[in-house]
C-alpha cells in the first residue's frame, strides 16, 4: 500500500491519518511520515536489539530496524497475526518500520479535532501528543519521535557537526518555539543552549505559540516551529503570522522531520523564510544567525 495521499491545500489546518490498531487500541499516524505499508516479511534478528527492537528488514535495498509497537506502547506481547502489517515510516531522516495489528484507513481531520492528552491509562501520557475524537471510538497520535529516539538516541539533535565559535550575540536573541513533543522540546532548549541561544520560549502547538505572541509585552527576533501539532500546524501558525501587518516581519523557520518536496512547497506558500529538516540543528543555527543578523 503506498501513502501518495491527496496534497492537502497550505495553511489550511488539516493532515491525513491513517488508523490502525495495537491491541486493543486504536491509533494513528499522519500520511506524510508513512512510506508504505507492507506485509510482515523476514525478520533478521540482531544481537544486542535494544529494546523493542524486533530485528531488521530487508526492503529493497535498504535495511530498516523493526519496532514491535505494542511493546513500545506497553501492551501485553501479542502472537503474530495474519492482520499484522508493517508501517514502513520516516521519521528525521531515519526509516524504521512498526509492526502493528491491522491498519483500516486514511481519515483527513483538522488539527482543531485533535484534543491534547489527559491522564491516559498504561503509561501512554508521555507517548501521546493528541486525542481524535471520531464518530465511533478514539483515536491516539503517538510521539513516533520519542519511540525512535530512545531506541536510537544517535536520531537526535547534536551540534557537533556546527562549525565556529559560540557568539555571545546570541544571548540576546528572543525566540518563540512551537514543538508538540516533550523530547523534541528538550533536546532543542539543550542544543540551542549549548549554542548560546538562552532566551527560549517554549509553546506546545500553534495556537498557544499565536496566543503567547499576542501576549508578549516585547517582540520576538525569530519564531521556529515544527509542522504536526495539535489544535494548529505550524503551516497555519506560519500562514497567520505572515498575512498579520504586525508580526509578519519576524523570521519563521520551519522545523520539521517533514520536509519534502511537496511539503517544502507548501512552507514557501505560507511565507515561511527557511525550512530545516530535522535533526539538523547545525543548519537550524546558521539559518537563525543569519535571519536575527548575527
Amino acid at each position: 500500500m503506498k501513502t501518495d495521499g491527496i496534497l492537502l491545500e497550505s495553511g489550511t489546518n488539516e493532515l491525513e491519518v491513517i488508523v490502525f490498531k495495537v491491541g486493543n487500541g486504536t491509533f494513528g499516524i499522519n500520511v506524510m511520515k508513512v512510506r508504505e505499508i507492507i506485509q510482515p516479511v523476514e525478520v533478521t534478528k540482531m544481537p544486542h536489539s535494544p529494546k523493542n527492537v524486533e530485528g531488521v528488514i530487508r526492503l529493497r535495498d535498504e535495511i530498516i530496524p523493526l519496532i514491535n509497537l505494542s511493546e513500545a506502547l506497553g501492551f501485553p506481547p501479542l502472537e503474530e497475526h495474519s492482520a499484522d502489517k508493517l508501517i514502513v515510516s520516516e521519521l528525521n531522516q531515519v526509516k524504521v518500520a512498526f509492526r502493528v495489528h491491522a491498519v483500516s484507513r486514511i481519515h483527513r481531520i483538522s488539527w482543531e479535532q485533535i484534543e491534547k492528552p489527559n491522564q491516559l491509562s498504561q503509561g501512554l501520557e508521555e507517548l501521546t501528543i493528541g486525542v481524535v475524537k471520531m464518530q465511533d471510538n478514539m483515536v491516539l497520535l503517538i510521539d513516533y519521535e520519542k519511540i525512535v529516539y530512545d531506541i536510537m538516541p544517535e536520531a537526535g539533535l547534536s551540534l557537533k557537526k556546527l562549525d565556529g565559535s559560540i557568539n555571545i550575540k546570541r544571548a540576546e536573541k528572543k525566540l518563540l518555539i512551537a514543538e508538540d513533543s516533550r523530547i523534541l522540546r528538550q533536546l532543542l532548549e539543550e542544543t540551542l543552549k549549548e549554542a548560546g541561544y538562552s532566551n527560549l520560549n517554549f509553546t506546545s502547538d500553534g495556537k498557544e505559540a499565536w496566543e503567547y505572541l499576542n501576549d508578549s509585552e516585547s517582540s520576538f527576533d525569530a519564531i521556529i516551529t515544527d509542522i504536526e501539532m495539535p489544535v494548529m500546524d505550524g503551516h497555519h501558525l506560519t500562514k497567520i503570522i505572515k498575512e498579520n501587518e504586525v508580526y509578519k516581519s519576524i523570521p519563521v523557520i520551519i522545523f520539521s522531520s517533514l520536509i519534502t518536496g511537496d511539503l517544502f512547497h507548501k512552507g514557501e506558500t505560507v511565507g515561511a523564510d527557511a525550512q530545516i529538516s530535522k535533526p539538523e540543528i547545525g543548519q537550524l543555527v546558521r539559518k537563525l544567525d543569519e535571519l536575527t543578523g548575527l
